[in-house]
């Protein structure tokens, strides 16, 4: 498994830089935020298994492809990660919605749980986590470990920017989790931030 698939596409680059621009206003940002979330869609859900189906077109009786099997469950790490989920869920509306309510501790920088909310069956699902920013992979970590605990087996963990020690940091606790990412940014500087990132996604998503 790679330790992280960057989503190499003109698209998202080009809209992964309007995110960037501190000038974008949080109503815009949105906007992108959602654009962004179907493109990284086809890719990160490529591998779904699928079922032929017999229907009736305005033609003929045929058989066709859909999903097969159990429907996803998209986990959003709150507040930031709503910003992707709901995007997600528009293109998906068969799929359930799980929530981690975390918050990351301003001294320690550990994640600290203050909410799960999680559909029945996670073990017969596609569980997809998301959070815009995967930084020093604390929050993602806490967020697996109890979707884990709560009998996910099938999951990928999916982001916008991924700093380089959150990608170390997250593939040494959950190896079996493959991470998709629309780009590895630099480095973290002295108060965990991404560089050159994109400031808090949760501040840029809300406006608070």
């Amino acid at each position: 498994m790679l330790p992280a698939i960057v989503i190499d596409h003109p698209l998202i680059k080009h809209k992964l830089t309007l995110l960037r621009n501190k000038d974008t206003a949080p109503s815009y940002f949105r906007v992108i935020l959602k654009e962004i979330s179907f493109l990284l869609a086809f890719e990160v859900t490529k591998s779904l298994p699928l079922e032929n189906k017999e229907i009736e077109t305005p033609v003929c009786k045929t058989t066709a492809p859909m999903l097969a099997g159990k429907k996803m469950c998209i986990f959003s790490i709150l507040r930031a990660g709503e910003g992707l989920a709901q995007g997600l869920l528009e293109l998906i509306p068969t799929a359930k919605a799980g929530h981690v309510g975390l918050y990351r501790d301003e001294k320690s920088l550990d994640a600290v749980e203050y909410y799960f909310k999680a559909p029945a069956d996670l073990d017969k699902r596609f569980n997809l986590v998301v959070d815009p920013m995967l930084a020093t992979g604390c929050s993602a970590i806490a967020a697996l470990n109890k979707i884990k605990n709560e009998g996910a087996k099938n999951i990928t963990f999916l982001c916008l920017l991924a700093a380089p020690e959150g990608i170390i940091a997250l593939n040494k606790e959950h190896p079996d989790v493959q991470i998709y990412t629309a780009a590895i940014d630099n480095k973290l500087n002295e108060k965990s931030y991404i560089v050159p990132g994109l400031g808090d996604a949760g501040d840029r998503i809300f406006g608070t």
